[in-house]
């Protein structure tokens, strides 16, 4: 399998993809439209968003995201040159996860319509749902594949046991397959991922697109104490990042971004870039020049002590002397 290529698909996803949970957050309807404009123009062509997207602003309800990026593929007229991904199964009110049939068959449809487009390029499980067999979630997923809806399917979120489970039923009992994992990884979680799913998604030809690809922000390098958290929307999840080993990552970026020229967002998303395991991460922007750093990320050309001192800088267990 090419590195770029989902698992046993035909989908190609770029080096980077777009996280679209900006759209009715911290971006509203013409700013978002500004930045689809600019990642247009730029060549980006996959966004990644879900159903729940954005309920967690005031005022919202879910499907913000969505809707946007509907309106703006409608306006344009681009649709066929996008790659869209979104995913079910969040609680958009219902009161929890969901991942039964009759809900994902009605959650594919309200998608359908905000999207408006008449299939879904790649389809998540956005988390699981123990209450739920796996063989319904995936049959599920069948019917809406044969009905021409959904193209591919894929899963974020789900603990090796589950995956594992969902991808021996698939086989077992001729059921669509997940073709992606999109785990939170980067250079600060690894261990979650490393030590999780990996191996199955290695075993199994999955393609893996990480999601919290900056961690929220602390990768890039403008978050060095508490007081750069003041006021700041994702203040209380960078917190966590401040201790010996992400200030030793910080340092580590730093030199590396020195060395190339480039912003400390670029190396970051590079690393990931570079990882043989990875086809690509999620990265979001509210900034049309944040999304220069997507593009040097890109182009760079890690040497391979740039990895490993990345790479040690970043480790979570103690390295051998």
């Amino acid at each position: 399998m090419q590195k770029n290529q989902l698992g046993n698909t035909d989908l190609y996803i770029p080096p980077i993809v777009f996280g679209g949970n900006v759209f009715g957050w911290t971006l509203n309807e013409k700013a978002s439209f500004r930045m689809l404009d600019e990642l247009y123009e730029m060549g980006f062509r996959t966004i990644d968003t879900a159903d729940v997207y954005s309920r967690w602003v005031d005022g919202n309800s879910g499907g913000e995201s969505e809707t946007i990026i509907g309106k703006w593929m409608q306006e344009r007229g681009n649709r066929d040159e996008m790659t869209i991904i979104t995913k079910v199964g969040s609680d958009m009110g219902q009161g929890g996860k969901d991942l039964s049939e009759n809900y994902i068959l009605q959650a594919a449809e309200q998608s359908l319509d905000r999207l408006q487009i008449s299939r879904i390029d790649l389809y998540l499980t956005h988390w699981g749902d123990p209450s739920t067999p796996v063989e319904e979630t995936l049959g599920a997923y069948q019917q809406l594949i044969e009905a021409g809806k959904i193209r591919y399917i894929g899963a974020s979120n789900l603990s090796p046991d589950r995956l594992q489970a969902s991808l021996e039923a698939a086989q077992k009992q001729g059921l669509p397959r997940y073709e992606v994992f999109q785990p939170e990884y980067n250079l600060y979680a690894r261990k979650g991922f490393e030590e999780g799913v990996k191996t199955i998604c290695e075993d199994k030809n999955m393609g893996v697109i990480t999601y919290f690809s900056l961690a929220s922000g602390f990768l890039t390098g403008k978050y060095r104490d508490k007081n750069d958290l003041s006021g700041r929307a994702r203040g209380s999840s960078v917190e966590q990042y401040l201790d010996e080993r992400g200030f030793r990552i910080l340092e580590a970026l730093d030199e590396t971004a020195e060395k190339y020229d480039c912003s400390q967002a670029s190396v970051a998303l590079a690393w990931l870039i570079n990882k043989s395991e990875v086809t690509a991460p999620i990265a979001s922007a509210t900034k049309p020049e944040h999304l220069q750093a997507f593009r040097k990320a890109v182009a760079l050309n890690f040497e391979d002590e740039d990895m490993k001192q990345l790479d040690r800088a970043s480790a979570y267990k103690k390295q051998p002397t």
